[in-house]
């Protein structure tokens, strides 16, 4: 990681911050209002997502699974805001109880095997869940700095692996560099086809095939697809590579 001073436990303080933040909004708003930043999602269907992907995520915490597991059957028998609140206090416990370094099967080739890598998946998933229910109701908040830049950096060091390993493998080659403007992490990523990228600090002036700039908050929204950025230029191929939030 380029991003340094973060650990389960601050991840699991913001889980448990956006977590309030969300259900909040998906409260307030009409469960069959649409999602602006999810086309072709509702209210409803977001409630459903977040409570689906807690439950799947902190399965691995909970038992330790040092393999890949099945999804767990879908809940019968309760109301989405029903089954939203009990993954919301059965994470809020699993994270809280199970420390960073415990091995455990991660998601992404370039992650290590340990319980902090779903710390911060649950911490982000929540925080970009939180934006668009937020954005239903209208009630956006801005998203604190040093957050975005962990953000940013689980995008470039695990996300885009996780992605290029999964259903949408990239030809691409090149170089790309990340420099927020408002917090002193800056990144490189090399992109090689076929291989696992690599991603180091940035140096001051340097430049890649393609350069992103932007307050962290805007970059981080923007690799996720729910921001507009205009400070990007270079290879759009490599670009295209980065935004990891198309269709999620």
């Amino acid at each position: 990681m380029v991003q340094t001073g973060w650990t389960a436990q601050r991840w699991t303080a913001v889980f448990i911050e956006q977590a309030e933040m969300f259900r909040k909004a998906v409260a307030d708003a009409d469960p069959a209002a649409a999602v602006p930043t999810r086309p072709g999602w509702t209210v409803q269907d977001l409630v459903v997502h977040v409570a689906r992907f807690l439950e799947t995520s902190t399965a691995y915490l909970r038992t330790g699974s040092r393999n890949p597991m099945q999804p767990p059957a879908p809940q019968t028998g309760l109301s989405p805001l029903e089954y939203l609140d009990l993954q919301l206090t059965a994470a809020a416990e699993i994270l809280t109880a199970v420390p960073g370094n415990r091995p455990v099967w991660t998601f992404s080739p370039s992650a290590p095997d340990l319980a902090w890598v779903w710390h911060r998946r649950i911490a982000h998933e929540t925080t970009l869940r939180r934006f668009d229910a937020q954005t239903v109701v209208r009630q956006l908040v801005a998203t604190d700095a040093d957050l975005c830049a962990d953000g940013v950096d689980e995008v470039l060091t695990t996300i885009v692996a996780a992605k290029l390993d999964g259903d949408v493998p990239s030809t691409v080659s090149g170089t790309a560099v990340v420099r927020p403007t408002d917090v002193p992490e800056s990144w490189l990523i090399s992109l090689v086809a076929g291989e696992v990228p690599e991603v180091r600090a940035a140096a001051p002036g340097e430049d890649g095939d393609a350069q992103v700039i932007g307050e962290a908050e805007l970059v981080y929204f923007w690799l996720w697809n729910r921001m507009n950025l205009k400070e990007m230029t270079g290879d759009r191929r490599v670009l295209d590579v980065l935004q990891v939030g198309r269709g999620h």
